[in-house]
């Protein structure tokens, strides 16, 4: 019994002694395990949720549990501060106008980083994607938490907040397959030959590097138009970066064995009646 309450009297030493304070060695000692506890336990959390992850994405997450981190040891000191016998209501109150004003301000920031953590667990987007978002075409260069960085067509970067992946619609061309399906539309005049033109469509499609082989090539006849007979090219290509410049080679193609073959795309026409009285 002596040691036992020699080790009470030693962790209750105080070290901060005042008339409303009292800091003992053993709430500094409690500190120093909850801090090492709280470290410990949160290695653990960040190996589970990140182990099915790719090296990369695992890194992307060292901050955002440092942050979390933080956050727990200012509860644990304010939790053995209160134990000392200090009145943390009266630092909370003080500081409340503060913390409602950071809340507000960094209200977008915590949006964009729950998106991106959101994002790298489902694994929804990944860098090298084709994208389409607020109407630009851009590939994905780097993701991450608080923001995705994309380049477009023309080589200019967009830096787009991780949470308009979220709360807007986007189109991933290439999760699924880095292959993609394009038409190409055209009409022909009314008269002409319509096999001719199907299998000139085709080959057009089918000399074109560019265009996948091993996948269906086919030029349908669609409708019977006001102007014109009405043909789309469907094909395959495994570069959707560059669908623009692909299509605009094969109409040129398409354009050049229609002039060879005497194939002709009309004008539309309209007919006007004049009615005498």
């Amino acid at each position: 019994m002596e040691i036992i309450d020699q080790i009470k009297e030693l962790f209750g030493f105080s070290l901060i002694k005042t008339e409303e304070i009292n800091i003992t060695l053993g709430a500094i000692i409690a500190l120093v395990i909850a801090f090492l506890i709280t470290s410990y336990v949160l290695k653990i959390v960040r190996k589970v949720v990140t182990r099915n992850l790719p090296n990369e994405d695992k890194n992307k997450f060292v901050s955002v549990f440092q942050f979390i981190q933080y956050i727990v040891y200012v509860f644990v000191i304010m939790f053995t501060l209160r134990t000392s016998g200090v009145d943390v209501s009266v630092l909370l109150t003080a500081s409340a106008a503060i913390f409602i004003g950071l809340g507000f301000a960094l209200q977008q920031l915590f949006q964009d980083l729950i998106s991106g953590v959101l994002i790298i667990l489902d694994q929804s987007l990944h860098v090298g994607d084709i994208i389409e978002i607020d109407g630009k075409v851009c590939r994905v260069e780097k993701i991450s938490l608080r923001s995705t960085k994309a380049v477009t067509r023309n080589d200019r970067v967009m830096v787009i907040p991780n949470h308009k992946f979220l709360s807007d619609i986007l189109f991933n061309w290439t999760q699924n397959s880095p292959e993609i399906r394009e038409n190409i539309r055209v009409g022909v005049a009314y008269g002409s030959d319509t096999k001719l033109v199907q299998t000139i469509l085709e080959n057009c499609a089918k000399q074109h590097s560019a265009v996948l082989k091993d996948r269906p090539i086919v030029a349908l006849f669609q409708d019977f138009g006001d102007s014109s007979l009405d043909f789309e090219l469907f094909f395959f290509i495994n570069d959707a970066f560059t669908v623009p410049k692909t299509k605009s080679e094969i109409r040129f193609a398409i354009d050049q064995e229609f002039r060879a073959n005497k194939v002709s795309i009309p004008f539309p026409q309209r007919d006007i009646h004049i009615i005498s009285k």
